[in-house]
C-alpha cells in the first residue's frame, strides 16, 4: 500500500470489466486510498472482436464494490476513446466531481482483424487497432492534462511485450504498442518540467480475456487443448507461469506513487522473465 496515494484521484480507461487488467489497476490504486474513475465503452461490442468491453452495468457494479470495500470515492464514465466528442463529455462529467486528476492510466486497448499477416490484413481493421491502442493515448492524455497541471502527477500507459518483440499475425497491435512506448518517452521529456512523470508498462502473458482467446485460437490451429497451449507458453517463461492482472495492478500503483519518484520515460517489462531486454 502506498500511503501517498490516499485522497488522490485516478482515471483508468478500459477498466469496466472484472476480467481485465484495468479492473486490477483500479483495485490496486483504491487499496492505497486513491479515488478512482472507471472508464470504458459502456456497452458490449465484443462480437467478432478479441475481447469484450465493460458495460455500464458492470462499471456501476465495480463502483459500488470499490466504494464499499475501500471507502474511497468512485465513479463510472462511459467513453469511446476513438471519439474526441465522447472524450470531451467524459471530462465534463469528471469535472463535476473532481477538481484534479493526479493519476492517468491509459489502459484501453483491443485488436481487430487477427490473425492476419501484414500483406493480407484488412485495412479498416488495421486502422481501428492503431486508433484504439495508440491514438487514444494521445487523445485522452491531451484532454486530461489540463486537469493535471500544477500538481505532481503520474501517467502510466499500457504498452505490451508485443511492442518490443514482434509477434506474427498481429502486426497492427504490435506497431501500435511500439508507438505507445515512444509516445511515453516523448511525453516524459515534455512533461518533466511540469512535475508529471510518464511511464509505460509492457505486460507479457497475463491471464485476461485476450490471453484466453489466444490459447483458444492456438488450440484450434494446432488441434489440441487450451491447457496444452498454456503449458507450452509457460515453457518460454523463466518463472514458469502466466502472470495475473493483480500483479500488473501492483506495478501500476508503484509507478503512480512517490515510491517511483525518480522513474520517468521508462517502459517496464512485467513478463516473468520472458522479456528481459529494455
Amino acid at each position: 500500500m502506498y500511503t501517498d496515494l490516499k485522497g488522490k484521484t485516478a482515471l483508468v480507461t478500459g477498466s469496466g470489466k472484472k476480467t481485465g487488467i484495468g479492473y486490477a489497476i483500479v483495485r490496486s490504486l483504491a487499496a492505497s486510498g486513491a479515488n478512482v474513475i472507471i472508464s470504458d465503452l459502456g456497452q458490449d461490442r465484443s462480437g467478432d472482436d478479441m475481447i469484450k468491453t465493460g458495460t455500464l452495468g458492470e462499471m456501476e457494479s465495480i463502483v459500488r464494490e470499490i466504494q464499499e470495500e475501500f471507502s474511497v470515492s468512485a465513479m463510472a464514465v462511459e467513453v469511446d476513446v476513438t471519439d474526441n466528442d465522447a472524450i470531451g463529455r467524459m471530462i465534463e462529467k469528471i469535472r463535476e466531481s473532481f477538481e484534479h486528476i493526479d493519476v492517468l492510466c491509459n489502459n484501453a486497448g483491443a485488436s481487430f482483424g487477427v490473425p492476419s499477416a501484414v500483406h493480407t490484413y484488412d485495412e479498416s481493421a488495421w486502422m481501428k487497432t492503431i486508433d484504439v491502442n495508440l491514438h487514444s493515448v494521445f487523445r485522452i492524455s491531451r484532454a486530461v492534462l489540463p486537469m493535471m497541471m500544477g500538481i505532481k502527477g503520474s501517467i502510466i500507459n499500457t504498452a505490451s511485450r508485443a511492442g518490443k518483440v514482434p509477434p506474427m499475425f498481429n502486426g497492427a497491435y504490435a506497431v501500435a504498442k511500439a508507438g505507445v512506448i515512444m509516445l511515453t518517452k516523448v511525453m516524459a521529456k515534455e512533461l518533466a518540467g511540469a512535475g508529471i512523470r510518464v511511464n509505460a508498462i509492457c505486460p507479457g502473458q497475463i491471464m485476461t480475456d485476450l490471453e484466453k482467446w489466444r490459447f483458444g485460437l492456438e488450440a484450434r490451429f494446432f488441434n489440441t487443448t487450451e491447457e496444452e497451449r498454456e503449458k507450452e507458453m509457460c515453457k518460454t517463461i523463466p518463472l514458469g507461469r502466466i502472470g495475473s492482472p493483480e500483479e500488473v495492478g501492483n506495478l501500476v500503483a508503484f509507478l503512480a506513487s512517490e515510491a517511483s519518484s525518480y522513474c520517468t520515460g521508462q517502459a517496464m517489462n512485467i513478463s516473468g522473465g520472458q522479456l528481459m531486454e529494455l
